[in-house]
């Protein structure tokens, strides 16, 4: 037999039910681990804002060295309710903002650091951001969530065990001076501090002092408890995401488990430990005048959405607060074009009190619209087949399932299929759905939808909707070739395209692309695609080449790994690359190249592996330059890409003056998982004026 649900969770979990088929059908039993109610009440945020803010806004730096003047901290017209308007505006359910970063330094006065805003020239010393944001917060209905890095580089007690009592405090002084906290998040970063040492925290310590404060707080990690980090910066989920996780034996940061491990989770898990994206709407995480035109474009946004809200995770969008102290308006601009795109979609759904038939069983809880209702599948039965009847022919591209998971995550495998008429033809195959799975797909006309279901127990479900998205524009894609040669595609039929190559953005009557162009000294080139006589438009994208290596030779490399070919590290594909053979742990690794003629140049570029293996990605580095090959200057020693692990993206990096040369060498200290792993470029390149 089947039956109907309606639950409320309160303290651990206690459940009162009623159904209403037989009488003696046995309540289904809870599955694995279950979340708390803390966590249940995060899981439905779904979607909130990540701050970063401080020194580092001003220095241009995505990690600081705790050696910053706090006197560069001196926003002109700070305004926490423009960020916090910013985030209702959006769509977004709370804000959480970085209150220590790596450097030390204290959006707030501090009792145990002389690295804050006191001793900043903001507001005369008299400024607190966090009071500010948490008032702010309260004001527009958001909540409230801060983020403090153990690690300090500037605090003289770091690398002391004195240091984890003043952490301690620090973190009390936080939560019982600005109202509730709904999550605290803990960054697992641990480098040295000011006097070279480093510091073993006392994670122990530190969870209880949240507890006892902040009981009903959701702590972040890599291994949760309350939440996990998803493994990448990167924006996604696993396709196969469960919110259990096996973290016994593990610890924070570097002793965490594997990446992979952390996207996906772990099938029947010990823990309930649900995962939460962290990405950036900008190439890095602090704000940076030079990326007000990298913002990203609405359908990655929307890229970001599905594969995070729409794959049983919770989405942390970083927004960072610029030199001024308000969000810039590029970015709240992009953040209201996703609110529109994504109210549109989810506007109406097609299936509610459509009639739904679970085992040939009506279960109409399945299409009310109401997750705190749902229908389960009697005990001992894993497999299920929905079908939904929506009546008459209907236009759908999303299909939104959630299961039940105040009695556990049990679905590791589903199948979608439509009525085309005749019979039903499969539209997707899939594993897990957990709170929300969200699927795209190519505009279809049905009059039904089945969908079956393998489960590790009798599945749960609560929802099954269905929505038509509105279409948006393709973005254009720009290509260059390493001779320099400019391409720009669209997968959109007949639009007019248009570039600039001026740092404007792209109108109608802007240059029109009618075939390929030379660009061989690099340059910024932005496109936009457009339709129906420019009433409508597609996102700017932009891309930023280095100066063509159509004349570059390589003088000297590292030995190959077998099967890779030197010259892909500079010929102007990001997506291809070189790998150096493995030569030990310790093991540096160079190459050497002849740009074809002497050059004044300011700095160089580096792409790492885009493939989401980071292993062979450059950290440390020494970079010389050469106008006859023989007699070489060292310009950049013991530098590292810092957070490339975590976010691996295009590394710019400025030489401390302009120089002449024609002979460039880039020599590898070490790369990430150096134990078992060559060096890697995707593309390496230069910067000229």
């Amino acid at each position: 037999m089947n039956y109907i649900k309606k639950s409320l969770a309160l303290g651990v979990m206690t459940l009162f039910t009623t159904w209403h088929v037989n009488a003696q059908q046995a309540a289904p039993a809870p599955y694995g681990a279950l979340p708390r109610a803390d966590q249940i009440s995060w899981q439905k945020l779904g979607y909130y804002m990540f701050i970063h803010f401080g020194p580092n806004t001003f220095t241009d730096k995505e990690w600081g060295d705790g050696k910053e003047n706090p006197g560069v901290f001196n926003p002109t017209n700070l305004d926490a309710r423009q960020w916090a308007k910013t985030a209702k505006d959006a769509g977004m359910k709370a804000i959480i903002i970085t209150a220590k970063h790596h450097d030390g330094f204290c959006l707030w006065p501090s009792k145990y650091s002389t690295h804050t805003v006191r001793e900043s020239p903001w507001k005369g010393g008299k400024g607190d951001v966090l009071k500010d944001l948490s008032e702010a917060c309260k004001e527009y209905g958001l909540k409230f969530g801060v983020y403090l890095s153990p690690w300090d580089q500037n605090h003289p007690s770091y690398g002391t065990p004195e240091y984890n009592d003043i952490f301690a405090k620090t973190l009390e002084e936080v939560l019982t001076n600005y109202g509730d906290i709904y999550e605290m998040w803990f960054d697992g970063a641990n480098g040295e501090g000011p006097n070279g040492k480093k510091q073993v925290y006392d994670w122990p310590l530190f969870r209880s002092v949240v507890y006892k404060h902040q009981p009903h707080a959701v702590i972040f990690s890599d291994i949760g408890p309350g939440a996990r980090w998803i493994g990448n910066e990167s924006g996604f989920a696993g396709e196969t995401n469960w919110s259990t996780l096996n973290t016994d034996g593990f610890g924070m940061g570097k002793d965490a488990p594997k990446q992979e491990v952390l996207n996906t989770g772990d099938e029947n898990g010990k823990y309930w430990i649900p995962g939460e994206v962290d990405v950036s709407i900008r190439p890095g995480w602090f704000y940076s005048p030079a990326t007000d035109d990298k913002v990203k474009t609405l359908s990655q946004l929307l890229g970001i959405y599905y594969t995070s809200v729409g794959s049983n995770a919770n989405l942390l969008l970083n927004v960072p607060v610029s030199r001024t102290g308000q969000i810039h308006p590029t970015d709240s601009t992009r953040l209201m074009e996703l609110r529109k795109v994504v109210d549109a979609t989810f506007k109406t759904n097609l299936a509610k009190g459509k009639k739904v038939l679970v085992n040939a069983t009506q279960a109409t809880q399945l299409s009310d619209g109401n997750f705190d209702t749902y229908f389960a599948v009697e005990n001992g039965v894993k497999n299920a087949t929905v079908t939904v009847d929506l009546g008459a022919k209907t236009k759908l591209n999303r299909l939104l399932l959630q299961e039940y998971i105040p009695l556990g995550q049990r679905v590791k495998s589903f199948e979608v299929a439509y009525w085309d008429g005749s019979k039903f033809v499969v539209l997707d195959k899939q594993s897990t759905i957990g709170y929300k799975r969200i699927l795209s797909f190519p505009t279809i006309q049905t009059s039904r939808i089945r969908i079956t279901v393998e489960a590790n127990a009798s599945p749960v479900l609560s929802e099954i909707q269905a929505y038509l998205a509105p279409e948006v524009l393709d973005i254009p894609l720009i290509y260059r070739t390493k001779e320099g040669v400019v391409s720009i595609k669209t997968n959109s039929p007949d639009p007019l395209i248009t570039y600039t190559l001026d740092g404007g953005d792209p109108q109608v009557k802007s240059t029109p692309y009618d075939g390929s162009f030379e660009l061989k000294k690099g340059g910024m080139i932005k496109a936009r695609a457009f339709i129906n006589g420019g009433k409508e438009f597609s996102d700017i994208v932009m891309a930023d080449y280095d100066l063509s290596t159509a004349d570059w030779k390589v003088i000297n490399a590292s030995e190959s790994r077998k099967g890779s070919q030197v010259n892909r590290a500079f010929d102007g594909d990001y997506r291809t690359g070189w790998e150096a053979e493995y030569a030990g742990a310790s093991a540096s690794y160079e190459i050497t190249l002849d740009m074809g003629g002497e050059l004044e140049i300011d700095g160089f570029t580096y792409t790492p592996a885009t493939n989401g293996n980071t292993n062979g990605i450059v950290d440390k580095y020494n970079f010389y330059v050469s106008k006859d090959g023989q007699k070489w200057e060292r310009v950049l020693h013991n530098k590292t890409f810092g957070n490339i692990k975590n976010n691996p993206i295009k590394q710019q990096v400025k030489f401390p003056a302009k120089e002449q040369a024609r002979f460039i060498k880039f020599e590898a200290l070490s790369v990430i998982g150096a134990d078992q792993n060559g060096m890697k470029i995707n593309e390496i390149g230069v910067i000229v004026d």
